[in-house]
């Protein structure tokens, strides 16, 4: 709760002002309209309002397996028949995340005030997704809800256990690559340059391998600052523009074109927007709500305005199916599975067995990831270890022959 300062007139019009606590401005309106006063002017006190600034400057990220818990309780509660303030005023007292805690007391507030569930977990978009949103609307319309608290806890943990899968996947050549990167610079700025010395002092010939390391090294050696100032500066300069509209869909586009990482990306929006997609519906939400809000939601910006484009297609009055094969993106036994789904009136559960089919295709190409990345890495391993003992070793090998000749 917070406290609000007021200044009015009372049933007899003289001025009256003073403090309250309410849990929001329009709230402490509707208590001195109910006290006869007419409000005039109605501010938050400074001090409340500096906790309250001080509270949200205190919240921490919630992750995903607090967001997944949360929403399994609050079916739980729902589902025992549990009064939703009551259920969120206690999530929010047993919470262990400050955040979500404060969120949770501030959708409480709303709730008090007279607000709709929907709205007051729409004005916190940086914990709850529009699915998310969605979801809760249509279950808070139709009564409902603990229904669709239950869809979104699987919508969830789908989506939990694919981005693990992914990152598991990506772990081990990520780890590889930045040893050998970690390598090649210590190599150059401190190994090359001991035996760049020897070599120079000798005056021999060196071996093309061993003049290439050389300048590699001489090059570090004197451009090093210059080269991580570019390696920031384009590091911020991509990171900004990859923040704009144009600059997102150009690189989730780049994305889908990288070998061997590139159709996994694909498969794993597509599943997103089957089974998000699947899910919507089977809630009743209308089929353009569903297409603008989930394009909105796959994780790639480039196939989020194919699916735009096919919520244009239908509302100009084209099949789904239609819209869906002029985007390129869905194979041709989806697209069956999509035909048949419009002409059975089924598609929602049909897009459930298009997630699955996307599904285990990831897990198929995750799986195979590894077996595929190894040997690319081990070749490049080599070749970078031949490179270092050539440019290294030939010189002193070729020294120690004459050596011996002599």
């Amino acid at each position: 709760m917070a406290i609000y300062q007021y200044r009015g007139r009372n049933p007899a019009g003289g001025a009256v002002d003073g403090t309250l606590q309410a849990g929001s401005r329009d709230m402490a309106i509707s208590q001195l309209m109910q006290k006869g006063i007419t409000p005039i002017q109605v501010n938050q006190h400074a001090s409340s309002a500096a906790k309250g600034d001080k509270q949200k400057s205190s919240t921490g990220k919630v992750t995903s397996e607090e967001l997944v818990l949360f929403t399994r309780q609050l079916y739980a509660l729902t589902k025992a028949g549990v009064p939703i303030i009551r259920a969120l005023t206690g999530l929010s007292e047993s919470a262990n995340n400050k955040g979500l805690s404060f969120v949770l007391q501030e959708i409480s507030d709303q709730l008090v005030s007279g607000s709709d569930l929907a709205t007051a977990f729409k004005k916190h978009p940086q914990l709850f997704s529009p699915i998310y949103i969605s979801m809760i609307h249509i279950g808070e319309s139709t009564g409902n809800l603990d229904h669709a608290l239950i869809r979104l806890v699987e919508h969830l943990e789908m989506e939990r256990e694919t981005r693990k899968r992914v990152k598991s996947a990506l772990r081990y050549p990520i780890m590889v690559i930045s040893a050998m990167a970690i390598a090649m610079v210590v190599i150059t700025m401190f190994v090359i340059p001991s035996f760049s010395s020897v070599f120079n002092k000798l005056g021999a010939d060196l071996p093309f391998a061993t003049q290439i390391l050389i300048g590699i090294s001489e090059f570090m050696q004197n451009w090093w600052h210059m080269l991580l100032a570019g390696l920031v500066l384009t590091y911020i300069g991509f990171s900004q523009f990859i923040k704009t509209d144009d600059g997102a869909v150009w690189w989730d586009r780049v994305k889908l074109k990288i070998p061997l990482l590139g159709s996994i990306f694909e498969r794993v929006a597509l599943a997103r927007f089957s089974r998000s997609f699947s899910m919507m519906l089977s809630a009743g939400v209308p089929i353009l709500s569903t297409l603008s809000i989930v394009a909105g939601s796959v994780g790639n910006f480039y196939i989020g305005r194919a699916i735009t484009s096919m919520a244009t297609g239908v509302e100009r009055g084209e099949q789904l199916t239609n819209t869906a094969m002029q985007t390129g993106l869905f194979t041709p036994l989806v697209l069956q599975m999509m035909s048949v789904g419009e002409e059975t009136g089924a598609i929602d559960k049909l897009l459930d067995e298009v997630a699955d089919f996307y599904e285990q295709e990831v897990d198929y190409e995750l799986k195979q990831l590894a077996d595929a990345i190894e040997p690319i890495l081990l070749v490049f391993l080599g070749a970078l270890v031949l490179l270092l003992a050539l440019g290294v070793f030939l010189p002193v090998w070729e020294l120690s022959g004459a050596v011996s000749g002599n």
